[in-house]
């Protein structure tokens, strides 16, 4: 099999790899042994040619290989991961995070993977770590995290060691002002699986790429979204503050589509009013959040895309069907109650 110069210069001719050559690469990446210089290189190259959902979903399978086993499976076909790929530069909150809870409170298991801010002030990481939700768990607190909160966070970090190897050359590439693949790879390597998933990508035109992708990878439903705030600015995020591309898989796939907070019966908020900050800013909006002080807009945000999640699970029958209720979860105490019982969950031993 070709070393990974080989695939580089393959790359650069504009010829897309196979997945046995995709997997070869992804060996290299991961190899300690292999220079960071040609690791930059192949990554470039494979930018500056354009990834194809074959090819991404190829590099999804292998780094799932490589990642730990946190024992989950029996949860996987009825969970749902809420993520986003990052890097839109917007300064929304982590609206994803308290969809989790939301979530959690109406009877769906959800598996969030994620990772500290990098791209913003506060990841997902960082806010349900300052809600309470211990990041370097063992993989048995985990579990019981799961069954008895009614969600769990992966940390990536902790279960993906063979990216350590690569960070070298992301931090190459980020210095030149370049993403890589990697900045995509996350959403799709999960390490529970879950079958579900509601995903949020960082520009219109990688949308239905990263659902072709999904696609390929054997999610059960899902949708891909992207929210366009203006002629020049984009979100990674579902919004009533914005015109949302909409592209489904699985169960979902035959959608194709846009919607809007007006088609969705829902009022249109001004993109300010689902902006965060650091962690102590956005703990404070939480708690404004769920006394019902916070901004209108986040909280119907919120409440929307909780909706949609459940519809992607099978239970109901219209992206808003179950709105009332989910608005009702996040405002009427029982999200409150979550982030307490998560608290004391992980105050007492395994």
């Amino acid at each position: 099999m070709p070393v990974l110069t080989d695939l580089t210069a393959r790359l650069s001719q504009h010829i897309d790899l196979t997945a046995g050559e995709i997997d070869v690469a992804a060996a290299a990446l991961a190899d300690p042994l292999v220079v960071d210089d040609s690791k930059v290189a192949f990554l470039r190259a494979l930018g500056d040619k354009g990834e194809t959902a074959a090819e991404l979903a190829a590099f999804a399978k292998a780094f799932r290989a490589r990642a730990l086993d946190p024992g989950v499976e029996s949860f996987a076909a009825e969970a749902i991961d809420i993520v986003g790929t990052g890097g839109d530069h917007t300064g929304a909150f982590n609206i994803s995070s308290l969809v989790v809870l939301t979530l959690a409170c109406a009877g769906v298991p959800v598996m969030k993977h994620g990772n500290r801010g990098i791209t913003s002030k506060c990841g997902s990481a960082d806010l349900l770590g300052g809600l309470g939700f211990k990041l370097d768990a063992p993989p048995e607190k985990l579990r019981a995290a799961l069954a008895q909160l009614g969600y769990v966070f992966f940390f990536a970090p902790a279960f993906h060691p063979a990216f350590k190897h690569i960070a070298p050359a992301r931090k190459a590439l980020a210095a030149e002002g370049r993403r890589s693949v990697f900045n995509v790879l996350g959403p799709l390597i999960n390490p529970g699986r879950p079958a579900h998933v509601l995903l949020g990508v960082f520009s219109a035109g990688w949308t239905p790429l990263m659902a072709d992708t999904l696609e390929r990878l054997g999610a059960a439903g899902g949708i891909a979204v992207h929210g366009s705030i203006d002629a020049a600015r984009g979100v990674d995020e579902l919004t009533t503050a914005t015109d949302t591309r909409v592209r489904g898989f699985g169960r979902n796939r035959n959608l194709d589509t846009t919607w809007t907070p007006e088609g969705l019966g829902l009022r249109r908020a001004d993109f300010g009013e689902l902006l965060g900050g650091d962690l102590a800013h956005n703990l404070a909006l939480v708690d404004a959040l769920l006394a019902g002080k916070g901004p209108s807009g986040l909280a119907d945000t919120i409440a929307l895309n909780a909706a949609v999640a459940l519809w992607i699970c099978g239970r109901a029958g219209s992206p808003v069907e179950r709105l009332d209720e989910a608005r009702g979860l996040l405002l009427g105490g029982a999200v409150k109650a979550r982030i307490a019982a998560t608290r004391e969950f992980f105050l007492t031993t395994v």
